[in-house]
């Protein structure tokens, strides 16, 4: 693995707390992480209560917690985490497996920001260069993440709402109009929004993706039922299974991964399934989803940027896009794609989002019509979706 560029000092370096009942994957991971010149190790547990009785001595800025440990297990530990420090990131560590997808996103409502799936045995973790790059990636970028929030006396916009089946708003008659936001820091440009109405809705998103398109599905409200929805959520198979029954859940609609030939239908939430990049053909006169095998892009597969690539060519100007927080540039290439057919892209703004790679590259891009915190951008596409132009 590459460090960063020049010696970090003490005060800068990010600071790890590994939580995990194997001492092998503690010192495997605190290696990893020690190569790199912009982290500290300052502590690994074996259990879940060390942790939390630790947290005040130890300090740290990460803390990567295992689920399934003695003594204590990951979920019981995590609110005791947060409790003792509340501006710390608490990153899950769990197997691909049903049960570490379910134990993941029940994490995330109760206030991780984000999880990494871990390889399983212990044999082929410490082979794994895909998962060395994101753990280490993801440390880092919540980390400095969490650092530059501090600075400013803000904290990370961590946790969801518990799952549960929502009661979906009724559609607005008429859209009201608000003055748009200004993008952060004043330098980036916004499209008008266009009054074409939207014929489908595509959603990019990676980590804190999962609170985040909860929370949009319950504002969106009922004028979901109106289009088709397609997301890309960076995740891995069996976790894209349990996201959909979560997402289904909470929009109080049918929710499911995608198929490959099936038929676009206005009302369903369709969920790129993990390893397969998840694209919109026309079949005759029909728009249906088409599964591919290409390789990863962004290191993703799923990537958001073929499937917005794909809607872009398909459905041109009556294409709805919103880009959630995430890692990296994923999104951006299909954005513009969506924005120059004459389509309307929204983005996540910094605030609100546990990471604003993927919605401020878009904006850079030039692709965005609007910028919004994740509260405002639901009614906002609702709007768009019932009475086309914001």
């Amino acid at each position: 693995m590459t460090g960063v560029t020049g010696a970090a000092t003490a005060g800068d370096q990010i600071r790890v707390m590994i939580v995990d009942d194997s001492a092998i994957v503690r010192g495997l991971v605190s290696r990893w992480l020690e190569e790199e010149q912009d982290f500290v190790v300052v502590a690994t547990h074996r259990h879940g209560r060390l942790a939390a009785q630790d947290m005040t001595q130890s300090r740290p800025d990460v803390v990567i917690l295992d689920i399934e440990m003695p003594e204590m297990d990951g979920l019981t530990a995590l609110p005791l985490l947060l409790k003792a420090k509340p501006d710390t990131v608490v990153l899950v560590a769990s197997t691909l497996s049903q049960r570490g997808a379910e134990t993941s996103l029940r994490a995330l409502a109760l206030g991780a920001a984000d999880y990494v799936p871990k390889p399983d045995p212990t044999g082929r973790l410490a082979t794994s260069a895909d998962f060395r790059r994101e753990l280490v990636e993801k440390v880092r970028h919540l980390g400095q993440r969490l650092r530059t929030r501090s600075a400013a006396g803000l904290r990370l916009p961590l946790g969801a709402p518990a799952v549960k089946p929502a009661t979906p708003a009724p559609a607005p008659a008429a859209p009201a109009f608000q003055p748009r936001p200004q993008p952060p820091r004043g330098t980036e440009k916004l499209r008008a929004y266009t009054g074409i109405p939207a014929r489908v809705l595509c959603i990019g998103s990676s980590t804190g993706g999962p609170q985040a398109l909860m929370q949009f599905l319950q504002g969106a409200g009922q004028a979901l039922a109106r289009l088709p929805v397609l997301i890309v959520q960076h995740m891995p198979p069996t976790f894209t299974t349990i996201l959909a029954q979560h997402l289904g859940r909470t929009a109080n609609r049918e929710a499911a991964e995608g198929v490959d030939g099936e038929p676009l239908a206005a009302g369903r939430i369709y969920v790129a399934p993990g390893g397969r990049h998840m694209l919109v053909e026309k079949v005759g006169e029909k728009p249906v989803i088409r599964l591919s095998d290409a390789p990863p892009v962004h290191f993703c597969r799923p990537a958001v940027d073929p499937m917005f690539e794909s809607v872009a060519r398909v459905f041109g100007s009556a294409a709805l896009g919103v880009i959630l927080t995430g890692m990296g540039s994923d999104g951006a290439k299909g954005a513009l794609a969506i924005a120059d057919a004459g389509g309307n892209v929204i983005a996540q703004n910094e605030a609100t989002s546990v990471v604003w790679g993927m919605p401020g590259a878009a904006i850079a891009a030039g692709a965005c019509a609007g910028v919004l915190p994740i509260e405002d951008i639901g009614p906002r596409v609702s709007q768009l979706i019932v009475g086309g132009r914001a």
